[in-house]
């Protein structure tokens, strides 16, 4: 990785004019100027030159919380096993899955405005340390409901950890290649987090003698890694320039109980007595869906005030932890952004656990041997950071993402049509060749686009609202397949003239193939849907840093060179400023070399 003490390229002319009045926009005018959430001045990021080494021990500590947080978040493979220790049937053991998913898709809004606030690295060393006291929790924990609990508190931590990270990752490199490649590698951590906890967990449950419980052991000695790491390599807080510092607690219990409420009606309905029918299913919905709308007038509310200079200051009207205004950013791309990552998300996870499934419910394989179909995964994900390091500077992003949606469609469109009479080569592996690529174009570019149109004291909050897509678009893949696959199920295993058992054991295997199909078909759909969307980010163009123009040693060169240099001196002397640099909190001179000073005015670059 290329030292982060290099100075992007500053577009200018017409052209580059052009551009930023198109992305500005007047929302975005109104949602950086006279606001507390800003500093006094304007609003710019120094950036402190770091050597190669520290700057691969922030990115490889970042990286690393979003591959535990993906990791431990589905450990669809041990449930089995847990089912088996505890007498539980397999519709209970997803509470596994869905205790960790509500309180990380719920808590990542609060916890990303409290690491704007109050220092991201102390967020994150929290969020990490939660992390691993209830992996260890988990490891002893005697009965089902104990597992649960302590899973939906571990939840907690990867709410802290990932909003922080972008955050970290957002102000230790300045717009430049080196950003590119970090944000790149996050990115990579979320496939390749699923690949390596499904294998991680595979070995574990299938050699180990404590089967499941050897999981979460494993994962809290990487916590403790991550914390050291961590500690070691990533930047100290610095105050924020906030003049009110308040948490909108109000708009926290909103937003939060609201999504509480919506994705827990998400991960239970398919289980649910009669489904969406279920009466506490439609209620909870109906309310969880009226708190996050009364969330949207409320931070509305507090905007329109904050931004009125002779508003009188109120208890009650704290600072909004997410401005509105955010959405209509880039006009209108920052929201259409994140439904594209929230659905191709959805059709990611109907493939990771869908296939999983087939392979050891309908082919009746072994864990590990279940893993070896599914490895692939991880060597293309390493594959896939190098790729959109590469090409982030240089390929419109609209193209990215579109490449990856229709990427994601092949593989689960492979897995929607398999024969399993023909070899794995046939369908598999080539599905779990592409499917990584798919997900990391659409997460790594739009991670980066959100980054870029985002101001500095937002950053963590801006990444906070896009990992809360991906975390939902997970529940709506999971709800929306499964509910699909049980009526196949259902009414196949009907018209065959029996009557299907609790744990569907008995449908016939005709019956069972035909619903994994439906149910791939349906992240087909999602993904298809994405692709239809990304037509309107047209004009969004590059979000990555431009790579450098190699210099031109020619003869023609140097002469051209030589001629410029015996040209007279036209413009008026300039006094020289002298060399010291600057600390951005005291504002006296310091030793060391001169930090990059970023102005965010400057910086909405390329996006039309």
């Amino acid at each position: 990785m290329a030292s982060t003490s290099t100075s992007p390229t500053t577009p200018t002319g017409p052209a580059s004019k052009a551009s930023d009045s198109s992305l500005g926009s007047k929302a975005s005018k109104r949602s950086d100027a006279a606001s507390t959430h800003a500093p006094s001045t304007a609003p710019s990021e120094v950036y402190t030159p770091k050597g190669v080494l520290r700057s691969v021990g922030i990115v490889a500590a970042c990286t690393l919380s979003m591959v535990m947080n993906i990791a431990i978040g589905n450990p669809a493979i041990t449930l089995t096993s847990v089912g088996e220790d505890f007498d539980e049937t397999e519709a209970s053991t997803q509470w596994v899955i869905n205790a960790y998913a509500i309180s990380a898709a719920c808590f990542l809004l609060l916890s990303g405005r409290l690491a704007d606030l109050y220092g991201r690295k102390r967020v994150w060393l929290i969020g990490f340390a939660i992390i691993a006291i209830f992996d260890i929790g988990c490891g002893f924990a005697n009965d089902a409901m104990t597992l649960y609990i302590l899973r939906g508190f571990q939840g907690l931590g990867g709410a802290a950890v990932v909003p922080a990270s972008l955050g970290i990752l957002a102000h230790s490199f300045p717009p430049s290649r080196a950003r590119s490649l970090a944000f790149a590698t996050f990115s990579a951590g979320a496939p390749m987090g699923g690949a390596i906890g499904f294998m991680l967990g595979a070995v574990v449950t299938q050699l180990s003698g404590p089967t499941w419980r050897t999981l979460y052991f494993v994962t809290a000695g990487a916590s403790a890694l991550g914390i050291i790491l961590g500690f070691l390599c990533i930047d100290a807080d610095t105050p924020s320039h906030e003049e009110d510092r308040r948490v909108d607690w109000i708009g926290a219990l909103l937003v939060t109980s609201g999504l509480v409420l919506i994705v827990f009606v998400l991960s239970d309905s398919p289980s649910a007595p009669e489904g969406w029918k279920t009466d506490y299913i439609i209620g909870l919905f109906v309310v969880g869906g009226a708190l996050v709308i009364a969330f949207g007038f409320w931070q509305w509310f507090l905007e329109k005030r904050l931004d009125d200079p002779n508003a009188p200051r109120s208890f009650w009207a704290a600072p909004p932890l997410m401005r509105i205004t955010m959405w209509e950013r880039a006009k209108g791309r920052f929201f259409l952004m994140q439904v594209i990552a929230c659905m191709n998300w959805a059709s990611f996870t109907c493939w990771l656990v869908w296939v999983q499934l087939y392979y050891q419910d309908y082919l009746e394989l072994t864990p590990i041997l279940t893993m070896v179909r599914i490895l692939p995964i991880t060597f293309v994900g390493i594959a896939a950071n190098v790729i959109i390091a590469l090409v982030i500077g240089r390929v419109d992003v609209q193209w990215i993402v579109t490449t990856g949606t229709l990427l994601t469609g092949v593989a689960v469109l492979l897995f929607a049509v398999i024969d399993p009479a023909l070899p794995y080569w046939a369908y598999g592996f080539p599905s779990a060749l592409i499917i990584v690529l798919g997900a990391d174009f659409v997460f790594a570019s739009g991670t980066l686009f959100v980054a870029k149109i985002t101001p500095p004291q937002e950053q963590s909050v801006a990444g906070a609202v896009f990992q809360s897509m991906t975390q939902i678009g997970t529940a709506i893949g999971l709800s929306v397949s499964t509910i699909v696959y049980n009526a196949v199920l259902e009414n196949g295993t009907k018209n065959a003239g029996l009557t299907l058992d609790a744990n569907a054991d008995n449908a016939p295997k005709d019956v069972q193939l035909r619903a994994y199909h439906d149910a791939m078909w349906v992240g087909f759909g999602f993904s298809m849907f994405c692709t239809a969307l990304s037509i309107f980010l047209r004009g969004v163009g590059i979000v990555g840093h431009p790579p450098e123009k190699k210099r031109d040693d020619s003869i023609e060169a140097q002469q051209e060179a030589t001629l410029h240099e015996k040209e007279p001196e036209t413009k008026s002397p300039v006094e020289k400023k002298p060399s010291a640099t600057f600390d951005p909190e005291e504002r006296t001179p310091v030793d060391g070399p001169a930090p990059y000073v970023h102005d965010y005015a400057q910086s909405r670059e390329h996006i039309a």
